[in-house]
């Protein structure tokens, strides 16, 4: 599990927290500020990865959990990379890819800051609670980790 985020940066801390408080489900978690394109090799080596993140883009119920579709999107700049081209480049580097999910956290406050907005938390605790539950549901997932 890959958390993007900042913990300096208000609502940013989501992706961070989210793994923080799932960690105990057994998956390895990895934190980053941004993805790179090295991260394509760190995914290589797993069945499943998830991705999750803050969105500054209104989410139905605070929250998003989708399939991630290999897709290149990278452009000139490579400071800001999305899961779906992570995907890509190891599919193109390495000839395989995980099962890939994309867990998105709505926020709404990104100042330079140390905790969340109120809205904030409460999307993370319901993205957390249809996590666990997607897990419990699906028994073999929590049991992926490296291939």
């Amino acid at each position: 599990m890959i958390g993007i985020g900042n913990s300096g940066r208000g609502d940013d801390a989501l992706g961070w927290k989210f793994i923080d408080e799932t960690e105990p489900l057994g998956f390895e978690v990895d934190y980053r500020y941004q993805l790179q394109i090295e991260d394509a090799a760190l995914i290589k080596e797993y069945d499943l990865v998830i991705f999750v993140d803050a969105s500054a883009q209104p989410l139905e119920g605070g929250f998003s959990f989708r399939p991630c579709e290999i897709k290149n999107t990278i452009t000139f700049s490579s400071h800001r990379i999305d899961p779906c081209s992570i995907l890509w480049l190891c599919q193109e580097l390495y000839g395989t890819t995980p099962e890939a999910y994309v867990m998105a956290i709505e926020g709404n406050h990104w100042e330079l800051q140390q905790g969340m907005s109120p809205e904030a938390e409460k999307n993370l605790a319901k993205a957390i609670r249809y996590f666990n539950q997607w897990v419990a549901e699906v028994p073999a997932k929590a049991a992926l980790h490296a291939g």
